[in-house]
């Protein structure tokens, strides 16, 4: 009961395939606890010779991640904590970056500011039909700094600036495909699991060293990632304890 309330970060390995999955109550949104968990689980992921592939998922038929648990947003009282818990995505987005897997992001529902650069941050993101995205950080008196580097390496500038300017705005799963966020939409899940599970079957036969050269190339241009998502994550851990920013957080929180 506890483990349901809490949320969750679990794997399970079938084969050559790692699935990843992550859990909470709050549609799927990611406190500290869980992003460190997620981050740790994919950094395992690349150690074990054994996994080919990696799938990451979350639980349930509706939102995919909600991004940043307000709830832990709250709380945060110091410039520290604010960048400690921001910190938590770069660790994640790094994580998946450095991974020597190809790693498939199973997208079934929307997609909202964190959650978004979670997506983007994957090698392949299969997503269905009504798996929306917003990025909302400047309505709630942040932006999307942590996760802007994830998202305008995969949709571009021109894109990831709509976004983030329009951050009330919901985009569709079809405008994500089109975009390149999204590698493939599908209407149900039957067709997306098989997808999924096709391209999994494909990966699960290559020749490791090439898929680890293959995303060394894919992510060339992304050494200093490390520092540069920590600088944003402090830029994000000034402003969430701004009155403007915790106001916004309090209404969101409410809604």
């Amino acid at each position: 009961m506890q483990e349901q309330i809490r949320g969750y970060v679990k794997s399970e390995r079938h084969g050559s395939t790692l699935i990843i999955e992550f859990f909470h109550p709050q549609s799927n949104s990611l406190p500290h606890n869980l992003l460190t968990d997620l981050a740790s689980h994919i950094h395992g992921a690349g150690l074990d010779d054994e996994i080919r592939v990696v799938v990451l998922r979350s639980a349930g038929d509706r939102a995919f991640c909600a991004g940043a648990s307000f709830t832990e947003l709250l709380q945060i009282k110091t410039v520290r904590e604010g960048e400690d818990f921001f910190n938590g995505f770069a660790h994640v987005i790094n994580s998946m970056r450095k991974c020597p897997k190809f790693i498939i992001a199973r997208i079934q529902g929307k997609c909202v500011g964190g959650g978004v650069g979670i997506a983007a941050a994957a090698d392949y993101a299969i997503a269905l039909t009504g798996a929306d995205i917003k990025v909302s950080e400047l309505e709630i008196g942040i932006g999307p700094f942590v996760i802007g580097p994830a998202l305008e390496r995969k949709i571009g500038l021109s894109a990831f600036s709509q976004l983030t300017i329009d951050a009330a705005s919901w985009r569709t799963a079809e405008w994500a495909k089109t975009r390149g966020l999204y590698s493939e939409v599908h209407t149900n899940i039957q067709e997306l699991d098989e997808s999924i599970q096709r391209l999994v079957n494909h990966l699960v036969r290559s020749n490791p060293q090439a898929v680890r050269e293959i995303k060394k190339i894919l992510w060339q241009g992304t050494s200093h990632w490390d520092q540069l998502l920590s600088e944003r994550a402090k830029i994000s851990g000034q402003l969430v304890i701004s009155e403007h920013a915790q106001k916004a957080i309090k209404l969101f929180n409410k809604t």
